[in-house]
């Protein structure tokens, strides 16, 4: 007999106290040890539908419900006496007629007995707020004087072969988009997710037929229940019961782990679809060879910090294989190599003595008209990324993704500044960490013994050209040895360049994943109206968001547009009043400026809400009981159940300082872009709740939040 685990059972430990939590996990481990034990007092639940529910005592109020056969015990929910028997009466478990996966079905006929229930947005009850609620430009009755039914022309076998159950295809059928919305969650994954997909792209995309001995084996069913074979699975399982990514897949995500490649592969996908979860799953496969030297690593050391706890968590019971693991942001890996090459430190020049020089080199030869941003951009993105040291090398370094190229006359006129500061930092010892870079490429590329088997990059939208030379340089050639996850919707630190020129092809080896786990239908939906259809990168990839889906619904995002300071702060206080009444917890808020000038409008909020706020850092995330508040690039990486992005205003998104600075239009696209794809990652940082405040007439991005 097989011991399993459901994601049911876990979601819903979660959700009890931590005393109930310890008493839960006792009784779990007794019934692993032995299922059979007289002393559990296991109970049938007779007005259940499903004759192999049981119940199982933990104390007075508490009870397990496990679902158990010959061949499996299955640990399916846990609640308080009277919610779990309920659970298990309106439910069966059993394999689906067509795909053959063992499902967790709800009766239809209990189910509809039981209204919808959506949280709901705050009323703001404020003097003269424009109030925006972003709806679904599928569902807005304004646009759509009849409900459509998108289902109608799909067959009894069409709706089948994506695992609808068979006593839900006539309410599928009949049902409006609306109507679907709050059915879905009631649905098996698979065909919620499925006919999702259907309503945003048009296609219905069945899955290939799997043919499975065992029902429990089938992939999807893999995504809810897990065998576990020992107290020490079990113990880990039931350790991080609300992280459902430890213990279950999407298929997916699987199939990227479990994936062997020829070549560089990369996985993309907007934000909340699991691109990080992939990246840690596959680390730790790779790791359990004996042989295996792992390098994980991110673009800045929070992140790096925060995979590492994560790693840790996953690892659990193969605590072995964490050594054969090594967690670091890109320049920290960098200069570790860098000390075992040269047996010490590089003596890394200030950015503020890199400004001085770049300024004092600039007004020395007569150009006093090039901005300070100009200059510190084409040194950063060009000159040192790409290592220049001669002014041909300067004359054709490819600059891709740009609207023009430099003219060559304005080129022969900027050389001379940057050969200034390049002498300069010479003469004083220092290097930069683009030269840090380049000087381990030289190194490894020139080797055939590289430091790491294997290379697994996260938030690789954010690779510059030194970073990603440098990775190719240290990983060895072969199978599986570079594996990349990252979203070009989330590229707000580095310009475009081709990674196909730099000898890192993807080609035929990438992947999009389309199920979003973090951020509500409705979230989600406004957010990817910032961008207009398909994402590419300079090599022709495109990443294209149609037909990606959310798993869970939840209130339609607030835009509020005020007349003064003080009315936007009343906005966003209320806004977090509201969280906090629904339960949503301190931490599990945050709040977003663009710029550190912004940060006392998001100060003035919580202290209006009565709360105590932790400013985010490059370093740390602040204690717990506190609200979040920080600036926009701080955001990446995170997750919050209720998000206010404020201080959105016509001049501060885009920032003007920004636009005014540039030059001539070569970089006028990018600026728009990363300030556009900030703005996606502040709001996208939402898993349940949004509001977008700013003083009228407010961000130019903020209209394309809206349907068209």
């Amino acid at each position: 007999m097989e011991f399993r685990i459901a994601d049911t059972f876990t979601s819903a430990l979660g959700k009890l106290s931590r005393d109930e939590q310890k008493a839960v996990k006792t009784s779990a481990f007794d019934l692993q040890t032995n299922p059979t034990n007289p002393g559990l007092q296991l109970h049938r639940i007779e007005a259940s539908k499903d004759p192999n529910f049981w119940s199982v005592r933990v104390n007075r109020d508490i009870r397990i419900i496990v679902h158990k056969t010959a061949q499996s015990f299955l640990l399916a929910y846990v609640d308080h006496h009277d919610d779990a028997y309920k659970w298990a009466e309106r439910r069966r478990i059993e394999a689906h007629p067509k795909t053959g996966a063992i499902q967790i079905v709800e009766l239809r006929e209990r189910v509809l007995e039981l209204p919808p229930r959506r949280p709901q947005q705050q009323p703001l009850d404020l003097p003269r707020p424009d109030e925006l609620p972003l709806s679904s430009s599928r569902s807005a009755k304004s646009r759509q004087p009849a409900p459509v039914q998108p289902f109608l022309g799909l067959s009894r076998d069409d709706l089948l072969s994506v695992g609808v159950p068979e006593d839900w295809l006539s309410d599928i059928t009949t049902a409006t988009e609306d109507a679907f919305l709050d059915l879905a969650p009631h649905l098996p994954a698979e065909a919620s997710e499925a006919l999702l997909e259907y309503v945003a792209s048009g296609t219905l995309k069945a899955p290939a037929p799997v043919v499975v001995a065992d029902p429990f084996a089938h992939p999807d069913a893999l995504r809810r229940f897990r065998v576990v074979d020992n107290i020490e699975e079990l113990e880990q399982a039931l350790s991080y019961p609300w992280d459902r990514w430890i213990v279950f897949l999407h298929p997916s995500q699987r199939d990227l782990v479990e994936r062997s490649f020829a070549g560089p592969a990369r996985v993309a996908g907007s934000a909340g679809t699991g691109k990080t979860v992939v990246a840690l799953h596959r680390a730790r496969r790779l790791a359990k060879d004996p042989q295996a030297r792992v390098l994980l690593t991110t673009f800045s050391e929070p992140l790096a910090f925060a995979l590492e706890r994560k790693l840790q968590i996953l690892a659990g019971e193969h605590a072995e294989i964490v050594p054969r693991i090594t967690v670091a942001s890109f320049d920290g890996i960098a200069r570790e190599l860098y000390q075992l090459v040269h047996g010490g430190k590089p003596a890394l020049a200030p950015d503020d003595l890199v400004r001085r020089l770049l300024l004092k080199a600039a007004e020395g030869r007569g150009s006093p008209t090039l901005t300070e941003r100009f200059l510190v951009s084409e040194w950063t993105h060009v000159v040192d990324a790409w290592q220049i040291k001669t002014a041909s090398q300067y004359a054709e370094v490819p600059r891709l993704g740009r609207k023009n190229r430099m003219g060559a006359k304005q080129r022969d006129r900027l050389w001379p500044v940057f050969e200034q500061v390049l002498s300069e930092l010479a003469t004083r010892g220092f290097e930069t960490q683009a030269s840090v870079f380049d000087a381990l490429t030289a190194h490894y590329a020139a080797r055939s013994e590289k430091p790491f088997t294997h290379v697994v990059v996260d938030e690789a939208q954010d690779l510059g050209v030194p970073e990603l030379k440098f990775l190719r340089a240290i990983a060895p050639q072969g199978t599986d040895t570079l594996f990349f996850a990252g979203d070009l919707g989330q590229r707000i630190f580095q310009q475009p360049f081709s990674w196909k020129g730099l000898g890192v092809d993807v080609q035929g080896r990438s992947s999009t994943l389309k199920v979003n786990y973090r951020t509500s239908h409705q979230i989600r939906e406004a957010a990817d109206r910032l961008f207009s259809g398909a994402i590419a990168d300079v090599d022709g990839r495109q990443e294209d968001r149609r037909g990606t889906v959310s798993v869970f619904n939840g209130p339609k995002p607030v835009v509020s547009l005020h007349d003064t300071p003080d009315e936007e702060t009343a906005a966003v206080a209320a806004f977090i009043t509201s969280a906090l009444i629904d339960g949503t917890k301190p931490e599990e808020i945050g709040l977003f400026v663009r710029t550190r000038e912004a940060m006392p409008r998001a100060r003035a909020a919580a202290a209006l809400a009565g709360l105590a706020v932790a400013e985010l850092t490059p370093r740390k995330e602040g204690p717990v009981s506190a609200i979040r508040i920080g600036i926009m690039h701080l955001a990446k990486g995170l997750e919050f159940k209720a998000v206010a992005v404020m201080a959105c205003d016509e001049n501060l998104l885009p920032l003007q300082e920004r636009i005014a600075s540039v030059a001539d239009e070569v970089d006028l696209d990018d600026v728009y872009a990363t300030e556009r794809q900030l703005f996606y990652v502040a709001c996208t940082r939402a898993r349940d709740r949004l509001l977008v405040t700013a003083l009228r007439p407010g961000s130019e991005f903020l209209g394309d939040l809206s349907p068209a």
